[in-house]
């Protein structure tokens, strides 16, 4: 069938909305319109080839909608069903089989190979293969083809389009509080970086019963945005050194502190602003070979570094659940969102780059 995606032609080139040829699922495989998917730093990250998908590919890898077809094999969903699209596992692997899915050995290849595990890709453009298969999904498109495996079922009075980034980002620094750390009422933490993925942790912390919460980030309205959000304080990394701030707040230091930059500065002090027997979480997605360095008598007193990919969750478990807090208002979502039609993929990408948007979302043209 032929659908629309904004699709990257080359490193470091604008999204280009085009018309191309989709295959029909295979019997494993879930045909999704996408109402809206959220952009994510990784898809830029993407298109920059500091991760090596082949280009051309269509990416976007937080997408929901509704489901429109299903192969023959398909039981856990159906026609009409709406549906958020997260992360692709292989099952198989050890770590799949005791449930830690996002330390699946294949992550990489099956997330960001751009083709099924055959090599196959179900894009065509202009008669020719280009990488789609993004997180299984490649949901910067009208049509998005989906692995049973991936695809969760939502509750239906909720609403979708604001759903697509509790597949990857959302669910990413929610997850890492309540899933990675797990902290008990009272804690102590420290959040670097109040992003999409940051303040989607300062939420799940709130929401569990930290206190205090610190956000670190340079732009004063995303620090006002967290104090909104539950942060009992926001520090200006670039006014005062956030580990001696963190420590006059707290005493001693945070019993917790997650890393979202990804620069080895920041993420060295996330680790120094810890207690004793304190974790870190790091988040930050760098770019392959970066490197970071500690004061090992830091760590030898107890500390713990702990990299947390898709916030430790299990998707089919952990997006309903958020749902669920989003609908009483425990979660609020929406607070971090602006919609972008997918005609302006590129403007929702500079503004994101830019900090002035949080999370954008792309709505499809149906």
């Amino acid at each position: 069938m032929q659908i629309t995606a904004a699709v990257t032609p080359g490193k470091s080139e604008a999204f280009v909305i085009e018309t191309i040829e989709m295959e029909d699922p295979r019997p494993d495989e879930v045909r999704v319109k996408v109402i809206a998917t959220g952009l994510c730093h990784t898809d830029l990250v993407v298109r920059d080839q500091y991760y090596p998908t082949p280009l051309p590919a269509v990416l976007g890898h937080e997408g929901a909608g509704i489901v429109d077809a299903v192969g023959s094999a398909v039981t856990k969903v159906k026609p009409g069903d709406p549906v958020v699209m997260s992360y692709k596992a292989c099952g198989t692997c050890h770590s799949c089989q005791e449930g830690e899915q996002a330390y699946c050995l294949d992550l990489f290849a099956q997330n960001f190979a751009g083709r099924r595990a055959d090599g196959s890709t179900p894009f065509r453009r202009g008669g020719e293969p280009i990488s789609g298969m993004f997180f299984a999904q490649s949901s910067f498109a009208t049509f998005a083809l989906a692995h049973e495996t991936n695809v969760v079922a939502v509750r239906p009075d909720a609403p979708l389009e604001l759903l697509g980034p509790l597949g990857c980002g959302v669910q990413t620094g929610a997850g890492a509080v309540m899933n990675t750390l797990n902290p008990r009422a009272g804690s102590s933490i420290a959040i670097f970086g109040a992003g999409s993925v940051g303040l989607s942790a300062v939420m799940a912390a709130y929401a569990v019963g930290c206190t205090p919460i610190i956000a670190v980030d340079p732009n004063d309205s995303r620090r006002e945005l967290a104090r909104d959000l539950g942060a009992t304080h926001a520090i200006d990394p670039t006014a005062e050194d956030p580990v001696e701030a963190i420590k006059a707040i707290t005493g001693t230091g945070v019993f917790y502190s997650l890393e979202t930059s990804s620069l080895p500065e920041v993420f060295r002090q996330a680790v120094d602003c810890l207690t004793l027997r304190g974790v870190c979480g790091l988040i930050g997605a760098a770019p392959l070979g970066t490197e970071v360095s500690f004061d090992m008598n830091e760590i030898l007193f107890g500390r713990t570094i702990r990299g947390v990919i898709e916030g430790d969750s299990v998707p089919d478990i952990f997006i309903p659940r958020l749902i669920d807090l989003f609908m009483q208002g425990r979660f609020p979502l929406d607070r971090l969102i602006k919609k972008y039609d997918l005609a302006d993929i590129n403007q929702a990408a500079a503004d994101s780059e830019a900090g002035t948007t949080i999370k954008p979302i792309l709505m499809m043209p149906h």
